[in-house]
């Protein structure tokens, strides 16, 4: 079900028909990026984080963690417009409520046909890339588009830099 709201929602920028289907599970970034053929750097993995005053989804690059210091300094004090909602460490949401919050299952989480109470940021780490691979709504799909495209077509609050600064190993 997950999977067409999220063609359904790309359908209004007529790019519903780039949704590529695997036969085998890209749930991970590995299994996405061996899928699809590319670095697992270049997938947009969708991590969802709960916080005091709700939910939140951060995009970032495959090969990247989340640095719970840059993430406490970005959402409690560079970003004052935010940081009173914000007033504890990243916290990822449980995998059992990921689908039941997000709309999306484990493996399919991403930016698009979210539930509308959620918050949606873009990683930095995504912009060393002219294109990038996040799910669509089930964990045996993806869609590679443009920042430029992401941009128009996600409803994201700002751009962050919340990532680790050495890669994944």
């Amino acid at each position: 079900m997950s999977a067409i709201k999220v063609k359904e929602y790309l359908k209004k920028y007529n790019m519903d028909k780039r949704i590529v289907t695997f036969d085998t599970p890209s749930a991970t970034v590995k299994e996405a990026a061996d899928n699809l053929h590319c670095e697992e750097k270049r997938i947009a993995k969708t991590l969802s984080f709960t916080t005091k005053n709700g939910y939140i989804l951060i995009v970032m690059a495959g090969d990247k963690r989340c640095d719970n210091h840059k993430y406490k300094e970005f959402f409690q004090i560079d970003n004052k417009k935010y940081r009173d909602e914000f007033k504890e460490k990243a916290h990822m949401l449980p995998n059992d409520i990921v689908e039941e919050v997000t709309g999306h299952p484990v493996g399919g989480v991403c930016p698009f046909a979210i539930n509308e109470e959620i918050k949606i940021y873009l990683d930095v780490s995504l912009k060393r890339f002219e294109t990038v691979f996040p799910a669509c709504g089930s964990n045996h799909n993806a869609i590679e588009i443009s920042l430029e495209e992401l941009e128009e077509v996600v409803p994201y609050v700002n751009w962050v830099d919340v990532c680790k600064e050495k890669d994944c190993q």
